[in-house]
């Protein structure tokens, strides 16, 4: 059907501006990995560390290993491929079609991540006094579905893989809100509670049975490029409960063990260990005031 607009213009105007502005064109060049292709695959990573719980079809334990073979199968054959894309974009001359290596150290390290799993939906159970039973925890709870995401991520990031890692914390961020850095180091038994609005850092490093609530940043206290490969985010210890909205900033900043740092605190410095860090209570104020009485007289 013919066009009122001039449709010819239009492309002439857009392709001049693919060779008027650069930065954001990637033409001629490797193929990136595809954001779909991850999101299908990371699905696939989610059902090996939690067995029938992503499926449609209920699956019994005559089946488990055809299942799990399958799965393994086409993670192992679709992440290499993606990890090879982004090898060849963001890694040095010859590492293009070097994935196997980190691909099957993950699936490796299955086992290990599913055990972590374990005692994380675990402390949640215990911690939530709302939670009914870890198969809620694992179908229901964001948190849980962050922190899962965040251990596969880890393992290809301490591989080296470029950009993958990336885009799987990214996916989870869209769908839960939770936004927490591949880098990170994490311990045992983390507890995420609601969870819309958490950052964490790239050089966060937190320790064991640590809850975060809704709203928390741990970030950095500099931006600047330059710092790029300095510890910018802060450490905390083990036991640590931060509350929603708290605000913890800077690589030299340790949060002591056993600390409980209370809802919207700023902190640009170290705590000691079992400390308890507030805010100062609001004061509220109750004005006496005159109401005039009515009248129901007819």
């Amino acid at each position: 059907m013919p066009f009122k607009e001039p449709v010819d213009a239009i492309v002439k105007s857009i392709l001049d501006s693919y060779a008027e502005v650069g930065g954001i064109n990637h033409l001629e060049g490797n193929n990136l990995p595809s954001m779909e292709a991850v999101q299908i695959l990371l699905r696939d990573l989610q059902s090996l560390v939690f067995p029938g719980f992503y499926e449609t079809l209920a699956i019994d334990s005559k089946e488990l290993p055809y299942a799990t073979a399958e799965h393994v199968f086409r993670v192992a054959k679709g992440l290499i491929g993606e990890v090879n894309k982004a090898l060849c974009f963001g890694g040095q001359p010859g590492d293009c079609n070097n994935a196997e290596a980190p691909v099957f150290f993950l699936l490796k390290e299955i086992p290990s991540i599913r055990k972590a799993m374990q005692e994380d939906v675990a402390a949640m159970l215990e911690g939530d006094p709302a939670a009914r039973s870890g198969e809620e925890i694992i179908l229901a709870y964001p948190g849980i579905e962050a922190i899962l995401v965040h251990r596969i991520a880890h393992v290809l990031y301490q591989q080296g893989v470029p950009l993958i890692p990336r885009m799987m914390s990214e996916l989870v961020h869209r769908k839960t809100g939770i936004d927490i850095h591949p880098g990170a180091v994490i311990g045992k038994r983390f507890y995420i509670d609601h969870g819309t609005g958490i950052v964490v850092g790239e050089t966060c490093v937190i320790g064991n049975d640590v809850k975060l609530y809704q709203g928390v940043t741990l970030g950095a206290l500099s931006v600047r490029k330059k710092e790029a490969r300095k510890k910018r985010h802060p450490t905390i210890g083990d036991k640590v409960t931060i509350y929603a909205g708290a605000t913890i900033l800077g690589g030299d900043t340790v949060i002591g063990r056993l600390s409980t740092i209370g809802g919207n605190v700023w902190i640009t410095e170290s705590v000691p260990p079992a400390s308890i860090i507030l805010n100062k209570p609001q004061e509220h104020l109750v004005a006496e005031r005159e109401f005039p009485v009515p009248n129901y007289s007819i």
